[in-house]
């Protein structure tokens, strides 16, 4: 693989929690309705904790403009509660792939949530992701 790693930028669909949101609903918005050539972000997580991959590790990303060279993005499904407001919603599994991520790719020093780089005006991924930052000096399998 070319690109050098150096970020997991963590993402939500902004869907509400009691609404399935796909991958095949993704793929619509993404591919079909964006017209990308594959999903933006690499992996998604739904709501059943299954990991998809969604696009492959060698392409730059599409998920947060400036920042697509260096970084993975992962997007998980949901972030909103049954009533629309941000919720924290379940991130075991995504927990897992970022110390996969980290085995993978050593050179992984920073999780950062979509609002948290420069310029963007989103509460995503609904929760603060800089709190994953420890997951990053694991030393050991999760």
């Amino acid at each position: 693989m070319t690109r050098e790693i150096t970020m997991i930028v963590v993402h939500c669909s902004a869907t509400r929690c009691n609404h399935p949101y796909t991958v095949h609903q993704l793929y619509h918005d993404h591919v079909e309705v964006n017209h990308w050539r594959y999903i933006g972000y690499h992996f998604f997580i739904s709501r059943d904790g299954k990991v998809h991959a969604t696009r492959p590790l060698e392409r730059m990303g599409a998920h947060a403009r400036g920042w697509n060279a260096h970084s993975i993005g992962i997007c998980y499904e949901g972030g909103l509660d049954e009533n629309g407001y941000v919720a924290d919603t379940q991130k075991k599994a995504m927990e897992k792939l970022i110390v996969q991520l980290k085995i993978q790719f050593p050179g992984i020093r920073t999780i950062l949530g979509h609002r948290d780089l420069p310029g963007v005006q989103k509460a995503c991924p609904c929760f603060d992701a800089t709190t994953l930052q420890p997951l990053l000096h694991l030393n050991c399998k999760y």
